[in-house]
């Protein structure tokens, strides 16, 4: 089998582990689609993979970026699909791990990012913070009400993109947005998730076990390489709340408890992105024969 795997879903179900227990029972490597392990250095605050585990299963695009630099998807689309046709190519099963939607569905759907113009965005931006999200999204229902349907009200920075696009193209916003359709390379994509209460349970002591394990010194590490600097990296979850910790605008437990806060609420958003793809085959994450109803999943 060199059938593509994706393993998605919410934060501390456990893909990394069955993306690696994948890839030794099929032969695969592991391609990373989670935005903040791409960075160096940001390894105990993402739960990044060991480097033991690296060494017994092959993944790619883990540590590729300094936490100067910002994150792109579009650009994260074309070295994922590079990587993605050379495993298949030599004849190894691609499985693709994270819990970034937008950088999944990249890889899988055609999905389009059209350039940016500055001027047009700062002007943008200057409207949000003056007339705020609310307007900005009225306007957008005005002139693409399809991509005004999926995106939220609140949501102000998606709304600028939207309008931004719209202005620099002519062409509505969600001419750009992926149609359904199959997966490409016929990829079976596979959602592990599970119960609420159970899951905040696991993330609350994630997070404990990341400041126990020395969170706060690799923060201070990354501080002195330009982690400021980093428009994305700066703003991953735990790393903005020990930044702040170190400003004084909280003390330790109460970064602490802000970043689990931070976690329990991302978790519900991803849950929400992934739940609406109804190619994913769900499982519950906590089953002890979980690799055995993958496999009899992916290998009918």
């Amino acid at each position: 089998m060199t059938t593509p795997i994706a393993v998605v879903g919410p934060t501390a179900t456990g893909k990394s582990d069955l993306g690696i227990a994948l890839a030794e029972k099929l032969g695969g490597e592991v391609v990373n689609a989670d935005a903040s392990q791409l960075y160096r250095g940001m390894d105990i605050g993402t739960a990044k993979v060991t480097r033991a585990e690296r060494e017994a299963v092959p993944h790619h695009l883990l540590d590729v970026l300094d936490v100067t630099e910002t994150a792109s998807v579009a650009a994260y689309q074309r070295h994922a699909r590079r990587v993605v046709e050379d495993v298949l190519a030599a004849g190894k099963v691609p499985i693709l791990v994270g819990g970034s939607g937008l950088y999944v569905q990249a890889v899988l759907d055609d999905l389009e990012f059209p350039g940016t113009d500055p001027r047009i965005r700062e002007r943008l931006d200057q409207e949000l913070a003056t007339v705020g999200a609310q307007l900005m999204h009225e306007r957008l229902a005005t002139l693409d009400p399809v991509a005004a349907g999926a995106i939220l009200p609140s949501n102000g920075r998606r709304v600028v993109r939207a309008l931004e696009v719209i202005e620099l193209t002519g062409r509505p916003f969600s001419a750009t947005m992926p149609k359904p359709g199959p997966a490409r390379y016929g990829t079976i994509l596979i959602g592990l998730d599970r119960e609420p209460s159970e899951l905040d349970t696991r993330i609350d002591a994630r997070v404990a076990r990341m400041f126990a394990a020395g969170f706060v010194d690799e923060v201070r590490e990354l501080e002195k390489i330009g982690l400021r600097d980093g428009l994305t990296a700066s703003r991953a979850l735990g790393y903005q709340q020990v930044l702040a910790y170190f400003d004084g605008e909280y003390d330790l437990g109460e970064a602490t408890a802000l970043t689990a806060q931070g976690h329990r609420r991302f978790v519900r958003r991803q849950r929400s992105w992934f739940r609406r793809d109804k190619r994913i085959t769900w499982l519950d994450a906590g089953a002890d024969d979980l690799l055995d109803e993958v496999l009899r999943v992916v290998t009918p």
